[in-house]
């Protein structure tokens, strides 16, 4: 088993928040992305791999007004159907929420999470997503509880298998890089003990009050994001 980060999660209120959000805070305007009909949101991308993530990406992302999960009584996806996460973003703005992890085999994955040895951690079904780019269709599998919720305050990924085409092979460079990514968690070992059973490694895990902080240089320099228990 083998785990990679795939992509950071910043929720915002509205995607022109978040775009300018990201141009205040980030120094870039975020690339085009597209709409989820699964989840009803859409999103905007950014281009963060380095040589410490390599095919990595942020995604800025909203529910579309108007749209809801095309699936009958099913929550968003990253907990943003959650009250306190929207009142927390209405009023403070944009805000890293969460992070997926890539897996070569996502069945797995959600197995090695919910054996006993892991306190039956439920991922969540591992759902089949689909959206049409420019360049290719992109297809991904991945896991969504039907409460929406992310676990461990986000810093327990979401599980993704990506079809032939990954986000990155045709996204330009933005400008940033993703330096590090580390979580604190009052239950620091049993987060660590599911990072490790799906094979996670390149991110520290502390004691300490909920928190997922990410560092990324940037044209502003080093900016640090953090969920702040969100």
């Amino acid at each position: 088993m083998h785990a990679q980060l795939d992509h950071l999660v910043i929720a915002a209120a509205s995607l022109a928040e978040g775009v300018a959000w990201c141009e205040a805070t980030l120094g870039v305007t975020p690339a085009p992305g597209g709409s989820h009909p699964l989840m009803g949101t859409h999103n905007r991308l950014l281009n963060v791999s380095g040589d410490a993530f390599p095919a990595a990406y942020a995604e800025i992302i909203a529910i579309e007004p108007g749209k809801h999960p095309s699936r009958p009584r099913t929550r968003r996806w990253f907990d943003m159907d959650d009250a306190t996460l929207q009142a927390s973003i209405a009023r403070h703005g944009p805000r890293l929420i969460h992070f997926a992890a890539r897996v070569p085999d996502a069945h797995a994955a959600t197995r090695a999470l919910a054996c006993e040895e892991h306190a039956h951690i439920d991922r969540g079904q591992l759902l089949e997503a689909s959206r049409d780019t420019p360049a290719g269709r992109l297809e991904w599998q991945i896991t969504v509880r039907d409460d929406g919720q992310r676990l461990f305050y986000g810093a327990l990924p979401t599980l993704i298998q990506w079809g032939a085409v990954h986000p990155t092979d045709a996204m330009p460079a933005s400008g940033l890089v993703l330096r590090s990514l580390r979580a604190t968690h009052p239950r620091a070992p049993a987060l660590a003990a599911a990072l490790a059973a799906i094979g996670m490694t390149g991110i520290d895990i502390d004691a300490g009050a909920p928190n997922l902080i990410a560092v990324l240089d940037t044209p502003r320099g080093s900016v640090t994001l953090e969920s702040q228990g969100l």
